[in-house]
């Protein structure tokens, strides 16, 4: 017989509605993958990985023997020559005339994760050559994002002298007017992103290092803060600095690899693997107190940066300055670096909460402002804050799965929305489509935002909503749950996990494989714990495990027996280890 998972005790009250469970339909439409026989990868790998892990790498368009050892053992000599990307060697050059005439440099930032991280990394990387530099990070709410001309002044101000160079970091691809306004005044610009290029073309900048500006670049995926760990690849292979390794600063990059979604493919999949164990190892100072406060002790992993890292970081942005974020990744001394994260972790909670109220006022105004057969979502209010409507447009989209935007709005009515999308409905082209309607808009097909006047919110809502019956022109259906394997619970245990782990990190482009089992029955009725969690007992023939369904109480539970889609990972308590299991979705066996 199976062993039950061992762990440690949590307080547990009764489920909510007694001890039936009632029938519900499933959240998800499950497809399961096609099973395509072993996969085969030489002597060695077949006769070391399980037949699972190597249906799983062939399942990530893995193929052959050399494929596989890059994929699950990455060496740092696989990364590229820096200066393959466009108009690297420029910036070299400049920053370097910089450092040799004694320039002062202005870097200039975005206010989430990649944006910080990017601005601790550049900083660090020009005061290493002796350049004076100082940085600035606009405020959310008072410059808005990307290179304004407000902005800009305020940069200039607070440089306390007119820079030679301006670096932008996480934005100016697309601020071709603002970037000829500082060359006009004497002041050459630097421009390191990762986003789009606008309808206006390049910027008049001395150099733009941004894939996304180059034709058929493998680079496309990087995140800014993966553009600035190029860059300082390229100034060192040109000036080698004998006391400064590049390796230890290889956690910024990876907080804000996945903090930004970017794909987890090619050198971004290195640098985030390679970054996680400098991060355990403590290198910055800064991100070694936040993962205290986050309470991560143990082995880190993506997903625990992505939801207990990451939220900290962008708080700051979001709920008040981002320099509490940028000072803390900066910091060298412990104690202070305590009290940043203490901060940051403050802003954090304080963001839960007004995401909540905002979130439970969405859900009562929707049917109000909505007919049930609207193929979008857009909603507005003057009492809402702007640092966290995308994060409720986000939990609307996954909810309802159709395209979300949530507005907010100041006290002169004009609007700062965030939106996020399903497959098949582009926000950036909808923005085109209803650009009479808004003051400006823009960003990724998954995710944008914009400006609207409050007067013409429900004329937007109505030609989006024609829009997105355009691109679907069918009934919006349940999502898919991709299911990459159907397994039995006996065969869930540590060894696998050895094995399955060299599929890490997961994320965007490589997602965590999501298993199903067939015929589990529960053991015991399931417990709510705080957070409307449940804990679950559950049997499938003679084995037993214990599961964890995150927000499973908002659920109804179907009739025993289920199926059960479920992600897996190590759970280390008190020196313990353990298999973890993270149920996704629960339906009636069939």
């Amino acid at each position: 017989m199976c062993d039950s998972p061992g762990g440690h005790h949590i307080s547990l009250t009764r489920a909510r509605g007694g001890g039936r469970l009632r029938a519900m339909s499933t959240k998800f439409s499950w497809e399961l993958a096609p099973t395509d026989g072993n996969a085969d990868f030489g002597e060695e790998l077949n006769g070391t990985l399980p037949p699972l892990v190597r249906r799983l790498l062939s399942q990530r368009g893995v193929s052959g023997p050399e494929q596989a050892q890059r994929f699950i053992r990455p060496k740092l000599a696989d990364l590229g020559d820096p200066f393959a990307m466009r108009e690297m060697d420029a910036a070299v050059e400049r920053i370097f005339r910089a450092a040799d005439n004694g320039e002062h440099v202005c870097i200039y930032g975005d206010y989430d994760v990649d944006g910080v991280s990017s601005v601790t990394l550049l900083y660090t990387m020009l005061r290493a050559y002796g350049i004076a530099a100082s940085y600035f990070i606009p405020v959310r709410t008072k410059e808005g994002y990307g290179l304004s001309e407000e902005g800009i002044e305020h940069a200039l101000e607070q440089c306390g002298c007119k820079p030679a160079l301006l670096i932008t970091v996480d934005c100016g691809t697309s601020s071709v007017e603002e970037v000829a306004a500082l060359q006009a005044r004497g002041i050459d610009v630097i421009i390191l992103d990762h986003h789009e290029s606008s309808a206006h073309g390049r910027p008049p900048a001395v150099a733009v290092v941004n894939a996304k500006m180059e034709e058929d670049s493998p680079l496309t995926y990087l995140c800014s803060a993966g553009v600035v760990f190029k860059l300082a690849h390229a100034l060192l292979k040109r000036r080698r600095l004998m006391d400064f390794d590049l390796r230890r600063y290889m956690d910024l990059v990876a907080v804000a690899t996945v903090a930004d979604i970017v794909p987890l493919v090619g050198e971004n999949r290195l640098i985030t693997r390679y970054g996680l164990q400098v991060m355990e190892r403590g290198s910055n100072v800064g991100l070694q107190a936040l993962t205290r406060i986050a309470g991560l002790k143990e082995r880190l992993s993506a997903s625990q940066v992505s939801f207990r890292v990451g939220p900290r970081i962008n708080a700051a942005g979001r709920m008040d300055s981002p320099m509490a974020a940028l000072e803390l990744l900066l910091e060298q001394d412990p104690e202070k670096a305590d009290r940043l994260a203490r901060r940051l972790d403050n802003l954090n909670r304080y963001r839960q909460d007004t995401e909540e109220q905002i979130r439970n006022q969405a859900l009562e105004m929707l049917p109000l402002t909505h007919q049930p057969d609207c193929r979008v979502i857009v909603l507005g209010s003057r009492e809402w804050h702007p640092g966290v409507v995308g994060i409720v447009a986000s939990m609307l989209m996954r909810r309802f799965n159709k395209p979300a935007i949530v507005i907010s709005l100041d006290e002169n009515g004009v609007g700062k929305g965030s939106g996020r999308s399903v497959p098949d409905i582009s926000l950036v082209q909808a923005l085109q489509h209803c650009a009479d309607t808004i003051v400006s808009g823009g960003g990724h097909e998954m995710a944008a935002g914009l400006v609207i006047n409050e007067d013409q919110i429900d004329a937007f809502r109505e030609k989006f909503d024609a829009f997105a019956r355009d691109c679907t022109p069918a009934e919006p259906s349940l999502p898919t749950l991709h299911v990459d394997a159907e397994v039995d619970f006996q065969e869930l245990t540590l060894d696998l996990l050895d094995s399955y782990e060299l599929l890490e990190p997961f994320g965007n482009s490589n997602p965590q494989p999501v298993f199903m089992s067939r015929g589990v029955m529960p053991t015991a009725p399931p417990y709510h714990l705080r957070g409307n969690h449940l804990r679950l007992s559950l049997r499938q023939g003679l084995c037993e495990r214990y599961a964890m369904y995150f927000g499973g109480g908002e659920v109804t539970l179907p009739d025993p027996p289920w199926d059960i889609a479920f992600t897996i990972d190590r759970n280390i308590w008190n020196g313990r280890e353990s298999l973890s299991i993270s149920i996704q979705d629960i339906r009636p066996a069939q």
